[in-house]
């Protein structure tokens, strides 16, 4: 968690002093919405030992939840260091619903691909995301120096959050059902409720990354 601070803080010391090209700029906040990604993935592929092939949809979730939200908070008086995080967290409220899969096995890789691909044709045909156009954030949109710092805000708490976890006697619960899910049984452990709640986290870490990757204000 250190080595990522001291990496973001670089970043932004070069971001806000002008000394990064174009393409640079253009990629750091993708590169945060992806680390998000990868480290909210390992949780339930990693940590938990469930292989998920539907990530990127809770992704979509949150991106089109939260910028509707962000849309709809615009004419408000609330500063932007309010609304940006509430458009956050409800974009990751929405995403965590769509993590309650209760499957194991091929079994819930099947049900997550096949859940991506029904998320994505279903925003795709309704007319409060744009249909296929998408929605139009010209007047919420912002550009890197606006959403680094919520970026890294977003990075440092996924991470810490997960090693945190990792370490915890939930985290040890959690690899113990990875490796014997069967002896986790027997001894009390609640198969169940522990891959509901992985889920749940990484669904909703994966839909406030999407809210983000959509640079809504």
């Amino acid at each position: 968690a250190a080595a990522v601070a001291m990496l973001l803080a670089v970043m932004a010391a070069l971001l806000y002093t002008g000394s990064l090209t174009r393409q640079v700029t253009n990629m750091l906040i993708p590169t945060a919405v992806y680390i998000v990604m990868a480290v909210s993935l390992n949780l339930v592929v990693g940590l938990l030992g469930e292989l998920s092939l539907g990530h990127a949809g809770f992704m979509s979730v949150g991106l089109f939840s939260g910028c509707l939200v962000a849309i709809a908070l615009t004419n408000t008086a609330l500063p932007l260091m309010v609304r940006l995080p509430v458009s956050m967290l409800a974009g990751g409220l929405t995403a965590a619903v769509f993590g309650l899969l209760r499957l194991r096995g091929d079994y819930l890789a099947i049900v997550t691909l096949a859940c991506g691909e029904i998320i994505k044709n279903i925003i795709t045909n309704l007319r409060v995301t744009g249909g296929a156009l998408g929605l139009n954030t010209t007047a919420i949109y912002a550009g890197a120096k606006e959403l680094l710092p919520y970026g890294a805000a977003l990075v440092l708490l996924t991470v810490a959050v997960m090693l945190n976890l990792k370490r915890s006697k939930y985290g040890r619960a959690i690899m113990a059902i990875r490796d014997n899910r069967i002896a986790a049984e027997s001894v009390g452990l609640s198969v169940t409720r522990y891959k509901l709640a992985v889920f749940v986290i990484a669904a909703f870490f994966a839909g406030c990354a999407g809210q983000h990757q959509g640079g809504c204000l």
